[in-house]
C-alpha cells in the first residue's frame, strides 16, 4: 500500500468518527448495568449473564447484571425508566413487564412503548407445564383427568403474579375446564427448588432453565406452548396437539430509557448482532431452545407495541 493511499484511508476513518456525537464515540465510559426483572436462575437471568460477558469483552467495559425482581417485572422497568439515558443502564426486557404488567397493574407507572428505547431483539423461549416426578403424572390427559376429579386440590407454581406463567396458567384452566391452586413465586429459581423438593406438584415455566431438572428426572414436561414440538424436548407434545389452542412465547431483548442516543443504540445493536452469531452463543441458545431472528431497533420497537396489544385481552381475562 502506498503512503498516499494509507493516509487517505486513515482520513476516511477519522471523518467517519468525527460525525458521531462525542457521547457515542466515548461509549461506554464505565461499567454498564443490565437490569433483570427476575432473580437468578431464570431464562432472563441466564441470557443476560451470557450476553453481558460477551458484550463486555467486545466493547471494553464490564457489563454487570443487576437482578431487580418484584411486582411482575415492574420494579426493574421503573428503575430503567428513571435511569439516565446515557447508555450505561439497560434491561433484559421481556414479555412480563412490557406486554403483561401494564394491563394487569394499571398503576404500573410506565408506558411500555413510549417510556423506553427498545434497542435490540435477542430471541424467544417457550413455556412448558412441568409435573414433579413425585406427583406420578406423566401425560397432560392424566393431569386434566385428575384435576377435574379433584378440583382445587392440585397446586402449581409460576414465577409470580403477572408473570407469563400466571397468564398462561389461567388460559390453560379456561381451555381445559380445570381448577388448580396457584402459588406465585418471586422468580423461577425458588419455584424450581420447591418443585424439586415436592412442595409443589406442578409448574408453568420457561423451558431453558428446567432442562437440567428434566435430565435428572426431577421434572416431567407434559406439554409445551410452542406452535410445533421443540428440538430440546422432541417427545413432548404441544398444547395444540392435546386439543388446547394455547401458544405463547416469551420474547427477550435489550431496552434502555427513552432518549438514548441513536448512535449508542446502533453500536450496541451491531455488537449484539455480532456476538449472537458466534458459534459459542449459537450453540448455547440451541441447547436452551431459544429461537433467534434478526430484528433491528425500529422493528423491535414495533414488535414490543404489537406484543403489548396482543397480550392485553389474555391478561384482562386472567384478572
Amino acid at each position: 500500500m502506498t503512503l498516499r493511499r494509507h493516509l487517505l484511508i486513515c482520513s476516511a476513518f477519522a471523518l467517519a468518527a468525527s460525525v458521531l456525537p462525542a457521547a457515542a464515540q466515548d461509549w461506554p465510559e464505565r461499567p454498564v448495568r443490565i437490569l433483570v426483572s427476575f432473580p437468578p436462575g431464570g431464562s432472563s437471568d441466564l441470557v443476560a449473564r451470557l450476553v453481558a460477558e460477551h458484550l463486555g469483552a467486545r466493547l471494553g467495559q464490564p457489563f454487570v447484571v443487576e437482578n431487580r425482581p418484584g411486582a411482575g417485572g415492574t420494579v426493574a422497568a421503573l428503575a430503567l425508566r428513571e435511569a439516565s439515558a446515557d447508555g450505561h443502564t439497560f434491561m433484559l426486557s421481556n414479555l412480563t413487564p412490557f406486554s403483561i404488567a401494564p394491563t394487569l397493574f394499571p398503576d404500573a407507572g410506565y408506558n411500555p412503548v413510549t417510556d423506553f428505547t427498545h434497542v435490540s431483539y435477542i430471541g424467544g423461549v417457550h413455556l412448558a407445564l412441568f409435573a414433579g416426578a413425585d406427583l406420578g403424572i406423566d401425560t397432560l390427559d392424566g393431569l386434566i383427568s385428575q384435576a377435574k376429579a379433584e378440583p382445587g386440590m392440585l397446586d402449581y407454581g409460576t414465577s409470580g403474579v403477572g408473570s407469563w406463567g400466571h397468564i398462561v396458567s389461567a388460559r390453560f384452566a379456561a381451555l381445559s375446564g380445570t381448577e388448580m391452586a396457584h402459588i406465585p413465586y418471586q422468580g423461577s429459581g425458588p419455584m424450581q427448588l420447591d418443585l424439586r423438593a415436592g412442595v409443589i406438584g406442578l409448574s408453568f415455566d420457561a423451558v431453558p432453565q428446567n432442562l437440567p431438572l428434566v435430565a435428572e428426572g426431577v421434572a416431567v414436561p407434559l406439554a409445551v406452548s410452542a406452535p410445533a414440538r421443540l428440538d430440546t424436548l422432541p417427545d413432548v407434545p404441544t398444547f395444540r396437539e392435546a386439543g388446547l389452542d394455547l401458544v405463547a412465547e416469551n420474547w427477550l431483548g435489550l431496552s434502555a430509557p427513552a432518549g438514548l442516543d441513536p448512535a449508542i443504540a446502533l453500536q450496541l445493536d451491531e455488537a449484539l448482532t455480532e456476538i449472537l452469531a458466534t458459534p459459542e452463543i449459537t450453540a448455547q441458545f440451541d441447547s436452551w431452545g431459544i429461537a433467534r431472528s434478526a430484528m433491528d431497533g425500529a422493528a423491535f420497537s414495533a414488535f414490543v407495541s404489537d406484543q403489548y396489544a396482543a397480550w392485553t385481552p389474555m391478561v384482562e381475562a386472567a384478572r
